[in-house]
């Protein structure tokens, strides 16, 4: 019985996380989305920091 309390207890945690998880993300994407220059940003952002690792990777070898 005790076990089966832990099971449950843990899953209500899983779903809590993943149920906040999502809530972020959709936050996310609709900032992004009224946003566009976060959104620019945020591609940006991605490019450089790919393409600081391209370099950090061809150094390292």
């Amino acid at each position: 019985m005790k076990q089966l309390v832990r099971i449950f207890a843990a899953m209500i945690i899983f779903v809590g996380i993943l149920a906040g998880r999502m809530t972020t993300l959709l936050l996310l994407i609709l900032l992004l989305v009224r946003f566009p220059p976060l959104l620019i940003t945020a591609v940006l952002t991605c490019l450089v920091f790919n393409r600081l690792w391209r370099t950090a990777n061809n150094i390292s070898e």
